[in-house]
């Protein structure tokens, strides 16, 4: 994440740039000694991150906050506790920390900022997803991060209780979601639910015989539901 600090204070900035060095996420860009200069700097360039803080003569870290019109997250540092219910009544605020700061405490902060982040990137790959549906890409999320699957890539996905197995030519991912979520986010060109517990994709199909479908070398039922559905979606001679 790219970041900036604002402090008035010399030997804040001088520990807040020592604490980012310290994690690889953290890109500092800038350092500013008022709340002015970093408007103006916002103005023409993009911060996901600002370490922002309170009291600062002139135009306060609050003042600063309530002039922003699209603000990035913010993670206030002070040594005053006061400010802490009307610091978090704003939803882009992500932690406060009081002086001095410690390693520890200042980690903490960063997994909020990079979980907020993540949520809010993930949110936005969904929203686009379900509105066009011919995109080639699917994004799942594991371990805190947004890994990209190649859709025509996907053969069989597979329900394990809060889980879901997606089983690609190259690789398996497991996702903690479910199989009737991830069936809205697929296009229906492609994938078909044939069985409660599968989806599969029917260009991947090797083989149908009675009740079950061969793909790859997964042989997966069909419900007697689904089989109407099933062959009327192939391409019968």
């Amino acid at each position: 994440m790219n970041c900036i600090i604002i402090d008035d204070e010399k030997m804040a900035r001088v520990i807040l740039k020592t604490l980012c060095n310290e994690i690889d996420s953290l890109n500092l860009l800038e350092e500013f000694s008022n709340a002015i200069d970093a408007i103006k700097y916002l103005n023409e360039n993009k911060v996901d991150l600002i370490f922002l803080d309170i009291h600062m003569p002139n135009f306060s870290g609050l003042d600063f906050i309530r002039s922003l019109k699209n603000p990035p997250k913010i993670i206030l540092t002070t040594s005053d506790p006061k400010f802490a219910i009307e610091a978090f009544e704003y939803d882009f605020i992500v932690d406060y920390l009081l002086k001095p700061l410690a390693l520890p405490r200042f980690k903490k902060a960063i997994d909020k900022a990079e979980a907020k982040e993540l949520k809010a990137a993930s949110s936005t790959i969904n929203n686009n997803f379900s509105k066009n549906e011919v995109d080639n890409d699917f994004y799942v999320n594991i371990d805190r991060r947004l890994i990209k699957i190649d859709l025509p890539s996907i053969y069989l996905i597979e329900a394990k209780g809060d889980y879901i197995k997606i089983k690609t030519d190259h690789k398996d991912y497991t996702v903690h979601s479910t199989l009737k979520k991830i069936e809205g986010k697929l296009p229906g060109s492609l994938f078909l639910k044939i069985h409660r517990s599968y989806i599969i994709n029917i260009k991947k199909i090797i083989d149908i015989e009675d009740n079950s479908v061969l793909i790859m070398k997964d042989v997966i039922p069909v419900s007697r539901s689904k089989r109407p559905e099933l062959m009327k979606r192939l391409d019968l001679l």
